[in-house]
């Protein structure tokens, strides 16, 4: 099949990077895509969060699929508009995709669906917001109700700092915030194959979002990930599934607004059980980086299964026994004021190494065609092995050939396990 992917990060290239060896997949394009995934598939410049534009573009390729990668282009609708011109479309439509797009629609979502989550208190003004902290008592967690690229989220001891996030949050017309109870425990990210009705869970993983080593520093949308879990129960895709992902579909169903792709569903296992940290409508990145790495079935044909109404006659998943790791390196200042420009090298001596892929984020070609930096996450490098710690040793391996100027990454992406 011809296949249209929208977006131009790490998690893209990933989704490329099993397409582009898939069987089923007769054609791939990229939109606007980077220069990873230009090496195998056709990039083409278009606005990802643009709906007519992307629907249009599905037109002139002919494709049999477009998958939509952001969560951005999701909630401006892009999947609705691609359905509306008859090409398939793995991705929810806007309103269901506001179980990513605001976190108090998805604490009401949940509340009806009686899907196990953290106590919270949606908030509009900064009093509101101190007297919810005052009754959660620390730590304290504060959500941007709103996307924010995963660094809308501030878990502090500090309640100065809770309320600081919360007045930046708030400066926006009509912004809210979620202020939570901290839930303790591992945390757990699993993915979920849906069409609106059956639900196919896909290898869970586990990510780490704080910058630095220890889980020290601020949040950002991800450092890296490792998959299996060989620490997570044996039954715990099977209760996800049945307490979590099932009924937060049958729910957006029961509405009318039917949630067709992926349902990311960020885990905690906490002393009380199982609990929802949040939802997001799309492929998680880093994750995506080491699950897709797992997969040994058709990619092409999982997510047409999924987009045409099928999961429910289609095979299950099948997955290697190998373990995967990614790192991500990222760009001087990042999460902060990042530096743009900085040459990058090593990436192909990366890729000689058995068991390595890099995978592009914030790349881009210079006038001279140098590959620079032009992003704050810059490349996932992905480590492939028989154990997590083979694989680990692997990523790091890799790691260590790439050479960015003010480059920064962690050392103990999976080192616990």
């Amino acid at each position: 099949m011809r296949i249209l992917v929208i977006g131009n990060g790490a998690r893209e290239h990933a989704i490329a990077h099993s397409l582009a060896r898939d069987v089923q997949t007769t054609a791939l394009f990229v939109a606007p895509g980077n220069p990873g995934t230009a090496q195998i598939a056709e990039n083409r410049p278009v606005r990802a969060d643009d709906p007519a534009a992307v629907a249009a573009l599905a037109l002139e390729l002919e494709v049999d699929l477009v998958v939509v990668g952001p969560e951005a282009p999701l909630v401006a609708g892009v999947a609705d508009a691609v359905r509306d011109v008859g090409i398939a479309c793995f991705g929810p439509g806007a309103e269901a995709a506001r179980l990513e797009g605001s976190k108090a629609f998805a604490k009401e979502v949940m509340a009806a669906a009686d899907v196990p989550t953290a106590m919270a208190h949606v908030c509009t003004t900064l009093e509101e917001v101190a007297e919810a902290l005052d009754a959660f008592g620390a730590p304290h967690v504060v959500k941007d109700d709103g996307l924010a690229a995963g660094k809308g989220v501030v878990v502090t001891d500090d309640r100065d700092t809770a309320l600081a996030h919360a007045e930046r949050c708030l400066s926006r017309e009509g912004a809210a915030v979620v202020v939570e109870e901290f839930l303790d425990g591992p945390e757990i990210s699993l993915f979920c194959l849906t069409d609106g009705a059956t639900v196919v869970p896909l290898a869970p993983a586990q990510d780490f979002k704080r910058l630095g080593d220890g889980d020290s520093g601020p949040n950002t949308g991800g450092m890296g990930a490792y998959s299996p879990l060989p620490w997570a129960p044996a039954t715990l895709v099977e209760e996800v599934v049945a307490r979590v992902a099932q009924p937060t579909i049958d729910e957006l169903a029961r509405r009318g607004t039917p949630f067709t792709g992926l349902l990311y569903c960020g885990l905690a296992l906490t002393g009380r059980g199982l609990r929802v940290i949040e939802f997001n409508a799309r492929f998680g990145d880093p994750e995506t980086q080491v699950v897709l790495a797992r997969l040994r079935s058709s990619l092409a044909q999982l997510l047409f299964d999924s987009a045409a109404g099928r999961l429910a006659t289609a095979p299950a998943p099948r997955w290697r026994d190998d373990a995967a790791v990614t790192v991500v390196v990222a760009a001087a200042g990042y999460p902060g004021a990042v530096r743009s420009g900085d040459v990058i090298t090593g990436v192909d001596d990366a890729e000689e190494i058995p068991g390595v892929h890099v995978l592009h984020a914030g790349t881009a070609r210079d006038a001279d065609g140098v590959l620079v930096t032009a992003g704050g996450r810059v490349l996932s490098v992905v480590g492939v092995g028989a154990s997590l710690k083979a694989a680990r040793k692997a990523a790091y391996k890799g790691v260590g050939a790439i050479s960015i100027d003010g480059g920064q990454f962690r050392t103990d992406i999976a080192a616990k396990v």
